[in-house]
């Protein structure tokens, strides 16, 4: 709900691009920081009370959204997105290491998928309503309902977390034990750092394309269409991703789904606005949809269970150090040449992350190809 309004809202606060960015990117800084504290949580069996109070963070945040509303402070904004980010940071890892614990035998990339797909469908719901309800009730109707969303994910992780006895064994009673060295293996290091450039690039679209519709006097709603569109392809899509790579391995539907991924961004280029940009939009979901199940298959998969929340906790930094790297530098290069100016640049990004992800087939690893 929030992505679609966190630009525009800035603006009216008369940020200028780049601090447009830095705010933005807050939630990535606390986040990329707290996400090590997720992960040693999570490896001591804590899982289910990590999501439960990353969702109640996300209350103050939504909290502190409204009260940045009411009183105009961006320094408040800035201080709900921190928060904000400390809650991703906590929620995140356990989340993600307890849908692969959880996946029945042989269906670890299809669980990843059907995970994929609630989130899919919280970017087809949320940013369309955020849109529609700052066009409609303003910013501070908008900011509101993330309480209420924030309230009702919390209480949806209680009936798992009975059902699984309270607390997920992993194995784990000391640091020592925990062999963390074991995270340093090629198909975890190359899905991360291509993780890294795929969000880098998928950062200047959710942050600067908003921006580049406010300053043309579009309404919200505008940008919150696009990311629904995203989020549609990308719903449809994140099964077949995570079906494919159990049975053909991660790499080559991350392939295929970067390829859809670079068309998007090619298309972009061609039309910004709507409704030639909604192109764009399929395109880039689709790719998101097929090759973000893949990649955690590829980081995660094989990773021992009681090292795999702090393999979610590193692997998920990456997308943190991505958004960050994304939305402060793309804004420093939208300081210089326009919003429209960082649209060029995301198609070669990108290919970076197209390129990193073959790394276990260059060095001599499987990479799960066969």
């Amino acid at each position: 709900m929030v992505n679609p309004i966190i630009s525009p809202f800035a603006i009216t606060l008369r940020a200028t691009p780049f601090i447009v960015g830095l705010v933005a990117g807050i939630a990535s800084i606390v986040s990329l920081l707290s996400k090590p504290v997720g992960g040693l949580v999570g490896d001591r069996g804590y899982r289910f009370q990590a999501m439960i109070a990353g969702n109640l963070l996300g209350v103050l945040a939504g909290l502190l959204y409204v009260t940045s509303a009411l009183v105009g402070s961006l320094w408040i904004f800035a201080f709900a997105r921190a928060i904000h980010g400390f809650s991703m940071g906590l929620f995140f890892p356990s989340s993600l290491s307890t849908a692969v614990d959880l996946a029945p035998r042989g269906r670890v990339g299809e669980t990843l998928g059907w995970r994929g797909m609630m989130f899919s469908l919280g970017n087809i719901i949320g940013p369309a309503l955020g849109g529609y309800l700052s066009d409609i009730l303003g910013f501070l109707g908008a900011f509101t309902f993330t309480i209420a969303f924030s309230l009702i994910g919390a209480l949806l992780v209680v009936p798992v977390w009975r059902a699984a006895g309270g607390r997920m064994e992993t194995g784990t009673v000391s640091g020592n034990e925990v062999g963390y060295s074991e995270l340093l293996r090629v198909g975890f290091i190359s899905a991360s750092l291509s993780l890294f450039f795929f969000t880098f690039s998928y950062a200047g679209v959710v942050t600067y394309l908003p921006a580049l519709y406010k300053v043309l006097g579009m309404p919200q709603r505008v940008f919150g269409f696009y990311m629904m569109v995203i989020g549609v392809a990308s719903f449809v899509m994140r099964l077949i991703g995570g079906r494919s790579a159990d049975r053909m391995g991660p790499i080559p539907v991350i392939r295929a789904g970067m390829l859809l991924v670079i068309s998007g961004y090619v298309t972009l280029l061609f039309g910004e606005l709507p409704p030639y940009s909604y192109l764009s939009a399929v395109l880039i979901g689709a790719g998101f949809g097929l090759s973000v199940p893949a990649m955690q298959l590829m980081a995660l998969g094989d990773l021992p269970p009681r090292i795999r929340t702090m393999g979610s906790s590193v692997y998920t930094m990456f997308f943190d150090l991505g958004m960050l790297g994304g939305q402060i530098a793309l804004g420093y290069v939208a300081d210089l040449r326009g919003y429209a100016g960082i649209f060029p640049l995301l198609p070669f990004i990108a290919a970076a992350s197209l390129i990193i992800v073959h790394a276990p087939l260059i060095v001599g690893g499987k990479g799960h190809e066969d």
